[in-house]
Order: structure tokens, then C-alpha cells, then sequence
């Protein structure tokens, strides 16, 4: 993230600047639905800044009144405070730390927010969903530290300091004093983090949700996603982020990919020669026969005369037909339930889209999978993997959903090998 004139810097000399990761939102297939837009965008990377911006903790005040401790947070300088009661507020100040880089994330647009995170609206690829629910992200969600030297160590914390350089948790905010004497809290809606295990390979496997306090420790899970009681500590897990690291914001989930990680993966060009060698292989309707093929990632929400449409309950791809749609007459629209003309399975009967967020991916293999039900093609690997992970939804469920639009997995595993026929000729 550079200003203008910092931009210059790095373009002007021939170093390019280290890449620590990117954060990808879960939900997007590529882009926002409106389009990315400054700080705003589904996918954000984080560069090592020209100067470092990290901070850390340093000089403990005890004040007697919330007005002793707002004098005591200075605007100049790097504070938490924790309110313990009408008469008692302690005021944590921090320093400026040369080893690391400062990221914050949230739902604020003012300038200490590097990453303007929204709600995603599960299912809204289209323009049509503008944000009209209430949200439960934090305006300063949370802040990641990110170590200047080798091996470039990200850690997550809760909550981001506002504009006046201040955290602040009140009265109702779950907070504590620590063994050796310090202060520490959580967030109202938390934040949370999920560690995969095996990295983010062909090999990883779902981790186990816990929660990350305002100075970096390790929890299990409240009981809701707000309750006052905080969970038990976890002392041998840390706040280290990994390749495929999962931070779920109550509103948003994003992925953490680290720049090592990353180079491992699929790139938008490799997709789209995965997506020529499938349309080469001219893919046909079995019903009329004509070739289908997928459109190309930039019309990814448009549906396309030749599109692939699939019967999820068996696999079998289809150009676009009216055949066995037995609902449709009876309601007078396009129904949900269909039966394929290949084996009569019933079922839902939907288009097929291929996911274009490589950093979704966990190997290069050709996308022969769907999720159910909303179509949305990868690799088996992928589809495998994200079908086993129960993500975070509302303040208590967990359910298993679409990296590449957010929609909640139905059937029995939440995807399906696609089924292809190929040319009669």
C-alpha cells in the first residue's frame, strides 16, 4: 500500500519492494461486483513499507478517571485503553517498532485503514447487490504485523488503532489482566483465525477456529461470537500467520497467502489456458448437439449462449434446454428442480462458471469439479478442500461455502465431478 510519492521510489530504483502476502477475500471471483477500487478491492497485498510503521507495546499508566486517561492518550502516540469501571481506565502506550510494518484492516475508510473490508452478501457476483445490511464488521477490525527482515513473519491482532492513534475497549468489552501484570481484551464480534494443517498444499487439511486478542494471544472460542466470557487460552498456538491462513472478521472472511505461497499457485494466466484447453476439447450439449464452451473470465457473470449448464445431482453437462423441466409449467418459471435427459437424476440444473481467484486454488490441476449449488468450477483438490471447511456464519453456525462466491454448499459433499461428452464426430 504507497502513497503516491512512495510509489515513485520504489519504480524510480530498480529494487522491487518485498512482498510479505496478500489478504484475498472470500466471495469474489476475481474483483468486487463493482469493480476494485482503491483501498477497496478483493484482494490487497502487503509490501514492505520504505519505512517501517510497526509499533509495540511500551509505558503502563493507571488512571483514575476516563477523562486522566484521555489526557494521557497523546495523538501523537500509539495507545490502548481499557476501561475497567467509571473510576478506573488503563492506558497502555506504544512505541514505534523499527523491525516491523503495521497493516490494518476494517471497515473504515479513514486513512489508518489500509484494507476496506465490507460484508459479503453470499451469491452477489452481480452490480444489482448493494450493501443495505447492517454491519457487523469492525471499523478497525484488526492489524497485522509483518517482520522486516527474513522469514518476514506476519502476526494478527485484534482490533486497529483510529485516527487519534488510539484503541479503545469499554466497559462491556470482555478484557483482563494478564499473569505478568498486563492488559488484555477482545474485540465486540472477535476476531478469528483458522491455521491449515499441511500448509496450503494438495495435502492441507482444516485447522481448528480460535480467537485472537487485542495483544496477540491465542484463544478457544467464546460461546457466541460476543459473550463476555472469553474462552480458555491456548498456550501452545501462536498468532503467526501460515500460507492459507483463514481470519474471519463477523461479515468477512479473508485468506492469507504468503508471497513464498503464492508463486507456488496457478496464475490467472495458467486458468486461462486450463479454460482454452477445455473449450479446445469442444465440450458438447447431448441433447442438441451444439459445442459449449466457457466464457471468457472477463463476461464471468453473464451467462453465455454456449455456456456449460450442469445437473448437480449426477454431473452431466448440458448445453442450455427446456427438456424435463416439470416445475417451470407447474409455477410458470424457470425451475429449480430438473431431471437430466442422460440418467433422470433430479435435480437442480444450473450454469457452470469457472472460478477465476487463483489464489483460491491449492494445486494447477484442470478444473473438472463444480460446487454445489452454485456452479462454480476449480480443481478436485480445491473443491475437496473448501467443502470441508465449516466457515464462520452470523454469530454461532458454522457452514461449509463457495470460496469464490460465498454461498452456502448443499448435497452430500458440496461438489460434483463434472461429466463431460465429447465430440460426436
Amino acid at each position: 500500500m504507497f502513497s503516491p510519492d512512495q510509489e515513485n521510489i520504489s519504480t524510480s530504483s530498480t529494487k522491487v519492494p518485498v512482498k510479505y502476502g496478500e489478504l484475498i477475500v472470500l466471495g469474489y471471483n476475481g474483483s468486487l461486483p463493482n469493480g476494485d477500487r482503491g483501498r477497496r478491492k478483493s484482494r490487497f497485498a502487503l509490501f514492505k513499507r520504505p519505512k517501517s510503521s510497526g509499533v509495540k507495546p511500551s509505558t503502563v499508566h493507571v488512571a483514575c478517571t476516563p477523562q486522566a486517561a484521555k489526557a494521557i492518550s497523546n495523538k501523537d502516540q500509539h495507545s490502548i485503553s481499557y476501561t475497567l469501571s467509571r473510576v478506573q481506565t488503563v492506558v497502555v502506550e506504544y512505541t514505534q517498532d523499527s523491525n516491523t510494518d503495521m497493516f490494518q484492516i476494517g471497515r473504515s475508510t479513514e486513512s489508518p485503514i489500509d484494507f476496506v473490508v465490507t460484508d459479503t452478501v453470499p451469491g452477489s457476483q452481480s452490480n444489482s447487490d448493494t450493501q443495505s445490511v447492517q454491519s457487523t464488521i469492525s471499523r478497525f477490525a484488526c492489524r497485522i504485523m509483518c517482520q522486516r527482515t527474513p522469514p518476514y513473519t506476519a502476526r494478527i491482532y485484534a482490533a486497529g488503532f483510529d485516527s487519534s492513534k488510539n484503541i479503545f475497549l469499554g466497559e462491556k468489552a470482555a478484557k483482563w489482566k494478564t499473569s505478568d501484570g498486563q492488559m488484555d481484551g477482545l474485540t465486540t464480534n472477535g476476531v478469528l483465525v483458522m491455521h491449515p494443517r499441511h500448509g496450503f498444499t494438495e495435502d492441507s487439511k482444516p485447522g481448528v477456529w480460535r480467537e485472537i486478542s487485542v495483544c496477540g494471544n491465542v484463544f478457544t472460542l467464546r460461546e457466541t461470537r460476543s459473550a463476555q466470557q472469553r474462552g480458555k487460552m491456548v498456550d501452545n498456538e501462536t498468532q503467526e500467520l501460515v500460507d492459507g491462513s483463514l481470519i474471519d472478521l463477523c461479515g468477512a472472511t479473508l485468506l492469507w497467502r504468503t508471497a513464498e505461497g503464492l508463486s507456488r499457485t496457478p496464475t490467472v494466466k495458467h486458468l486461462e489456458a486450463l479454460r482454452q484447453e477445455l473449450n479446445a476439447a469442444r465440450p458438447q450439449c447431448p441433447v442438441g448437439f451444439n459445442t459449449l464452451a466457457f466464457p471468457s473470465m472477463r463476461r464471468k457473470d453473464i451467462v453465455d449462449e454456449k455456456q456449460p449448464w450442469v445437473y448437480l445431482n449426477c454431473g452431466h453437462v448440458h448445453g442450455y434446454h427446456n427438456w424435463g423441466n416439470r416445475d417451470a409449467e407447474r409455477d410458470g418459471r424457470e425451475g429449480r428442480e430438473r431431471e437430466c435427459p442422460m440418467c433422470r437424476a433430479r435435480g437442480p440444473y444450473v450454469p457452470l462458471w469457472l472460478g477465476c481467484e487463483a489464489g483460491f486454488y491449492l494445486d494447477a490441476a484442470p478444473p473438472t469439479h463444480a460446487f454445489s449449488p452454485c456452479g462454480h468450477v476449480c480443481s478436485e483438490k480445491t473443491a475437496a478442500y473448501w467443502s470441508q471447511i465449516p466457515l464462520p456464519h452470523g454469530t454461532h453456525t458454522f457452514h461449509a461455502a463457495c470460496p469464490f462466491c460465498a454461498q452456502q454448499l448443499s448435497g452430500e459433499q458440496g461438489y460434483i465431478r463434472l461429466i463431460f461428452q465429447g465430440p460426436v464426430d
